[in-house]
């Protein structure tokens, strides 16, 4: 089912185009409105899929209701009807947001094909919405440690610049998720975030993986093949695990950063590049910079700010709240009834070592949701959180 709004001062048009669209698909529900105000307080009132708008009304013109509804219902398709004489003005409707323009008097299948293509681009973007939750939920940052709370301070102050930023902690402790976390509340949040973790992958093709290859290459080299500062250009590039990165891949990569271009492996034409960095490491890269493994200058470019995620251990007062939110998830996805845990339990857990950090204490919850009782108890955890 679809909602459209017809705001057009015309009577005569109105009825036609409620009668062509109620005709189409009786899943339509066509509301009409005579003027910009009538139209702008319906919307108020109900939530429009589309709305097809006159340009050229009494009051309040068309141009100034597009600019209402972008402004207050970013995710409605407009599409302006526009006069003969209207189509420069109609265009500039386009530039300001509109999906399209039909012109007066309306041809059935130009309307048609455009009332179908707004509402299917409309679906899509609410489709992609849903789907941005659904991620952003997924790299929440649960607890309400003082630990944590630094933490999240640190991200709200670096994510609308365009800083690099170096992010240091443990394994499992979370530092893929303040990446999501600058990325999603940084000015490039609507271009891609992409992810590389330069542990997984052989250092005689991590420079591929980077900056891409040619043709022939090398061996199994059989196509071009962007790399991922090209892939992550205008928006943000994650790289993970930094501190395994070859020497030969870091001084590339320390090019990158200093003129913003690639060649990729095989080429010899370099590609501008508009990307930010994002670096994570469980390493102590001052360490590896000491041993001759890690690049000084490179660490000084990735790290104009250093975010340093504490383990599970350093705030283990977290523990309740994590343990209540991967217990929700984990119900959810093995199919499981919802199940309490005692504070006995949440105790004991408290008690251990958390040297796997959140990665660890995921896997045990999970372990006590499927062999535990339907209180998980502290008999529980000591029985089965340790293998």
């Amino acid at each position: 089912m679809a909602n459209i709004l017809i705001i057009e001062d015309e009577q005569a048009i109105r009825r036609v185009l409620r009668n062509i669209l109620s005709e189409e698909n009786k899943s339509f529900v066509v509301e009409d409105a005579e003027n910009g105000k009538a139209g702008l307080d319906k919307m108020a009132e109900t939530n429009f899929d589309l709305v097809l708008c006159d340009i050229k009304m009494p009051g309040m013109d068309g141009i100034e209701v597009l600019d209402q509804i972008i402004a207050k219902y970013p995710d409605t398709a407009v599409v302006m009807i526009s006069g003969h004489g209207d189509i420069e003005t109609a265009v500039d409707c386009i530039k300001k947001g509109a999906y399209d323009f039909i012109s007066k008097p309306p041809d059935l299948n130009r309307l048609l094909n455009t009332v179908r293509n707004a509402l299917d681009r409309h679906q899509l973007a609410t489709e992609v919405k849903v789907l941005k939750k659904k991620v952003s939920k997924k790299y929440e940052m649960i607890g309400s440690s003082s630990a944590l709370a630094e933490v999240r301070e640190m991200i709200d102050k670096v994510a609308p610049t365009e800083a690099r930023v170096l992010v240091m902690g443990p394994n499992g402790s979370g530092k893929e998720l303040v990446a999501h976390h600058i990325h999603e509340k940084s000015e490039r949040s609507k271009a891609p975030l992409i992810e590389v973790n330069c542990a997984a992958i052989p250092s005689e093709l991590i420079e591929s993986e980077l900056f891409g290859h040619k043709k022939g290459a090398f061996t199994s080299a059989v196509k071009d093949r962007k790399g991922k500062f090209e892939l992550a250009n205008g928006g943000t590039l994650f790289l993970d695990e930094i501190g395994d990165m070859s020497l030969s891949a870091q001084a590339k990569v320390l090019r990158a950063l200093q003129e913003n271009k690639i060649t990729p492996v095989g080429g010899d034409k370099e590609i501008k590049v508009d990307v930010r960095v994002v670096a994570a490491t469980n390493k102590d890269l001052q360490k590896e910079i000491a041993d001759g493994k890690f690049r000084e200058d490179l660490y000084h470019r990735l790290g104009v700010i250093v975010i340093r995620v504490p383990g599970l251990n350093d705030r283990k007062e977290d523990i309740p709240e994590l343990a209540d939110h991967f217990g929700s998830k984990i119900s959810e996805e093995q199919g499981i009834a919802p199940k309490t845990i005692n504070e006995k339990a949440v105790a004991a857990l408290q008690d251990f070592d958390w040297s796997g950090n959140i990665r660890e204490f995921r896997n045990v919850m999970e372990r006590l949701y499927i062999l535990g009782g339907t209180e998980i108890s502290e008999a529980d955890v000591q029985r089965y959180a340790r293998k």
